[in-house]
């Protein structure tokens, strides 16, 4: 097939993708590729080459597949590499397409403008596959490679770096597909070992990671014939629908959760990876009896041992578990929903006047509707664990822990989703990282609430220095008038001040058919009875 110039064959190749939004920033050293995907898609301007992968990642965590960024060379491209990070950390697939200087010059150091000594061992480093484009002749093959790795378990993003005078060329693709990947097994007496412990187990739990997004419907049938209690990391959340009585959630570290782990007889965790954040920094005991079920062979007994280490993709395995295991006993059964009930009971306690704006997102959402939470207090503490999800694609946050992306993310979801209203979690602190893509958003008129939770600074470090140290550093930050600021952006408007707020302020702005800003004055609201630290080790304390 013969395409007018590199453009056209990327074009082509997101059709074939069912991509029809990409993300990125115009520059010399792409013009052929926006031009084509403006010509022929939908493209979108964002103002930081961050926010184009964090939207990608966005789009395609929101459809259940892929997402593409368009970058500059250079400069650009290192703009994008901590987004890169990110997708790289959650294992999203994200197609990264940046320029490069013309070919006949890659390498010499001449000075060109944009040019990076070694672009392609930067990316690299940040990606799960990276490649230059060496001819017109193989920039399809490259395209799908870079694709079908994106896409393969474990997943992550795919960086392709393509010299400017290539993207000029007529391309002539010759069709030639990427190699499938191997799909492992696991050792059958691993296997038959783990069906003997699960058969025998009276008081099991479950623990459902990342891994598990892919395996809803094995997941949700070893649930139900076990009778098990379901714990969640952050990346598993809504695998099985958070309303489904047996769904514990992100709830492992707390006293009641902690109990149930300590007297369980079986642990089946499916792509879960443990986290620092979900495990209280390592200090979460699991049961000896532990089956882990994994794609990626490294992550079996990376943190905690596994007494059945089962090499395998978990929409396999899982059946061959779930045909022979037992019931639990009926006392277990019980307990297990009345933790889960208990462990959310305190939590919405504790987060005092924060509970109504949890409770108003809950009532006027529609069931799986995304919400996308940028790392902030109130994400960290109720969003992450109390705020329902019942779908993993509406599940997104930075699972590298990464302040500031957020609003990328859900500006990318919304335009996956324009027929259903998308909610942002933002603070202050984080907003201002991407300030600009208020103007984005004010651009491309998405159907986006932002909550923007104003305590004036960064609230999680301003915390631990309070709890743990003599003085605040580094936390106090100066914050934008944020009604005049929205004004200025041309974006509607609200004020959250007092819990009776939270629900028509929400109702209206979810009801919208563009973006909203919403402020949430934490001075006014007030506090939480418990202030939020994160589970880290402070060697001073």
């Amino acid at each position: 097939m013969r395409y007018t110039n590199g453009g056209e064959l990327l074009v082509a190749h997101l059709k074939s993708l069912g991509i029809d939004t990409v993300f990125g920033i115009v520059s010399v050293h792409n013009l052929p590729l926006v031009e084509a995907v403006d010509r022929h898609l939908r493209f979108v301007p964002v103002r930081h080459e961050a926010t184009a992968v964090n939207a990608a990642d966005g789009y395609g965590r929101a459809r259940g597949s892929i997402g593409c960024a368009l970058t500059s060379t250079g400069t650009g491209a290192g703009n994008a590499a901590g987004s890169l990070i990110e997708a790289l950390s959650s294992g999203t697939a994200v197609l990264h397409i940046t320029g490069q200087i013309e070919s006949a010059y890659l390498g010499g150091g001449r000075g060109f403008i944009h040019e990076t000594r070694d672009q392609l061992g930067m990316l690299r480093a940040v990606s799960a596959y990276a490649a230059t484009v060496p001819s017109p002749r193989d920039a399809g093959r490259i395209l799908r490679e870079a694709t079908a790795a994106a896409l393969a378990a474990p997943g992550g993003p795919a960086s392709v770096e393509w010299p400017i005078d290539l993207q000029y060329a007529a391309q002539q693709d010759t069709g030639e597909a990427a190699p499938a990947p191997d799909t492992p097994r696991p050792d059958a007496a691993g296997l038959a070992a783990a069906r003997e412990l699960l058969a025998s187990a009276r008081r099991p739990l479950i623990w459902a990671g990342g891994g598990a997004r892919h395996a809803r419907p094995e997941l949700l049938a070893l649930l139900e014939t076990t009778g098990a209690g379901l714990l969640s990391s952050n990346s598993g959340r809504g695998a099985v629908p958070e309303d489904h009585p047996l769904v514990l959630g992100n709830f492992a570290t707390t006293p009641a959760c902690r109990a149930l782990l300590a007297d369980a007889d079986a642990l089946v965790t499916i792509g879960t990876h443990f986290r620092s954040n979900e495990t209280a920094d390592y200090g979460l005991e699991l049961p000896g009896a532990h089956i882990q079920i994994d794609v990626d062979e490294a992550a079996l007994g990376r943190v905690y041992p596994a007494r059945h280490a089962l090499h395998g993709d978990a929409a396999t395995v899982l059946p061959a578990l779930t045909e022979a295991a037992a019931r639990a006993d009926t006392a277990w059964t019980a307990r297990v929903t009345a933790v889960r009930e208990d462990v959310r009971a305190a939590l919405h306690e504790d987060i005092g006047p924060q509970a109504a704006l949890c409770d108003a997102l809950a009532a006027a959402l529609p069931r799986g509707a995304v919400v996308a939470r940028d790392v902030t207090i109130p994400s960290s503490s109720w969003g992450n664990r109390l705020l329902p999800v019942h779908d993993p694609r509406a599940n997104i946050f930075p699972r590298g822990g990464g302040i500031g992306q957020g609003l990328g993310m859900g500006i990318g979801a919304a335009l996956a989703r324009p027929d259903q209203p998308t909610v942002v979690i933002a603070g202050d602190g984080g907003l201002a990282v991407h300030l600009g893509e208020l103007l984005t958003t004010a651009q491309e008129r998405p159907r986006l609430t932002l909550l923007v939770f104003n305590d004036g600074g960064y609230g999680v470090l301003r915390n631990m220095q309070d709890r743990y140290g003599e003085r605040r550093a580094g936390v106090d930050l100066c914050t934008p008038d944020f009604a005049r600021l929205a004004t200025a952006c041309s974006l509607p408007y609200a004020r959250v001040a007092a819990p009776a707020d939270a629900a028509p302020v929400l109702e209206a702005a979810l009801a919208a058919d563009g973006p909203t800003l919403v402020e949430v004055d934490l001075a006014a609201l007030g506090p939480m009875k418990r202030p939020f630290t994160p589970p880290v080790k402070v060697p001073t304390a």
